[in-house]
């Protein structure tokens, strides 16, 4: 598999586009906005920069990522030569299903087509397709030219074939994939979305403030990050979408979203992406001022 296309140009698709590029990948970023494809490959130099700036790669390192990368507003376009196509749009079911059946229509039939989606059922997604044997999720972590996981998930008609194609793909761009069965939220939201809701739950009822709580997680339990800025991080709209998926696949009210996260994100406070979450983020990750709401 030589020829990657990655839909979405957005922070996790940038990041997929990158991570292939870097690992002389032939990669076709799409996305339907030129401007948003032009962010991405501001933000994708930008980070290359950093990398030559701390010697991990070399000036033609990076001159080769960029070159290896081209960007598209047509799907039609991008797909053409597809071997693999990563699905990263928004975490909305019928969007993702909206994409798949495009993509089923206008890729190869040799293409692998994957999603990055990090909570739906990618037996679902594989269902408006007519190829479901060919169809598999790639969740990488953000950021993504940083984080080692990718958690791999077969539907219920992958074929063992294309999963030891991704795992061995994975393994190839420097990842470790880690094997997981489609069940809602995978293994990392199943676990990582109650802890962030119960956090949101305990600033909620009053236990302690958001600095204190995300202190106890960080000084406590060694989390590199605390629940309620790491909520930020992610987008709390993101959080609320996947407790939302975790609590009609399971039908359990233990992943009930909190309502104070829904009330959140209904005022548009989603974290870094609005600037303002359960932190301040007027100046972007590196000073961060505890909301006014919660002080």
């Amino acid at each position: 598999m030589n020829n990657i296309t990655v839909i979405g140009a957005g922070t996790m698709g940038n990041g997929i586009a990158h991570v292939f590029a870097q690992n002389n990948f032939n990669v076709n970023l799409v996305d339907i906005s030129a401007e948003a494809l032009e962010k991405a490959v501001k933000t994708i130099s930008k980070n290359l920069d950093r990398m030559v700036a701390k010697e991990k790669i070399s000036e033609s390192d990076k001159t080769a990522t960029l070159n290896n990368l081209s960007t598209v507003t047509s799907i039609e376009e991008g797909v053409k030569d597809a071997d693999l196509v990563v699905e990263a749009a928004t975490e909305n079911t019928d969007l993702k299903i909206k994409i798949f059946k495009q993509l089923d229509e206008l890729c190869p039939e040799k293409t692998i087509l994957s999603t990055n989606t990090s909570s739906i059922s990618i037996t679902k997604i594989a269902s408006a397709t007519n190829r479901p044997e060919k169809v598999i999720g790639m969740h990488f972590m953000n950021p993504v030219p940083v984080m080692k996981l990718v958690e791999v998930i077969k539907g219920y008609s992958t074929s063992a074939e294309v999963l030891e194609k991704i795992m061995s793909l994975s393994k190839n761009l420097g990842k470790v994939p880690v094997e997981v069965n489609d069940y809602p939220g995978f293994v990392a939201n199943k676990i990582l979305m109650p802890m962030i809701n119960e956090a949101i739950i305990t600033l909620y009822e009053g236990v302690a403030g958001v600095e204190e709580i995300d202190t106890v997680m960080k000084l406590g339990m060694a989390h590199p990050m605390g629940p309620l800025q790491l909520a930020d991080f992610i987008g709390l709209d993101v959080c609320l979408a996947i407790l939302r998926v975790l609590q009609d696949g399971f039908g359990n009210p233990k992943y009930a979203p909190c309502p104070l996260l829904v009330n959140m994100v209904t005022a548009g406070k989603l974290g870094i992406k609005s600037k303002e979450g359960f932190y301040q983020w007027s100046h972007g990750t590196k000073e961060l001022i505890v909301s006014d709401s919660f002080k």
